[in-house]
């Protein structure tokens, strides 16, 4: 893999990483705000608050699981050619 292709890679990581922080940002304020008008609890508390604590954590739990079966990619980082000499 080419340093250009790694820089891609990296961007391309970045880049979906800021829009899946996006994506739990909304779900959170839709959980907490969207859902204050329910009026239905889960264990005596109210479902906004259940869904606006819990529930961003199992939805954030599963938007990493996406990005690491179809955005990441297990790559060396270092230079192929030159392992090593660097540093001795």
């Amino acid at each position: 893999m080419t340093d250009w292709e790694k820089y891609q890679q990296i961007r391309r990581e970045a880049a979906f990483t800021g829009l899946a922080l996006l994506v739990l940002i909304l779900f959170w304020c839709w959980a907490g705000f969207g859902l204050a008008g329910v009026d239905m609890e889960i264990g005596g508390l109210p479902l906004w608050a259940v869904t606006s604590s819990i529930g961003v954590w199992f939805f954030a739990i599963m938007l990493v699981k996406i990005l690491l079966k179809f955005v990441f990619r297990d790559m060396p980082l270092e230079d192929g050619g030159k392992e090593g000499s660097d540093h001795e």
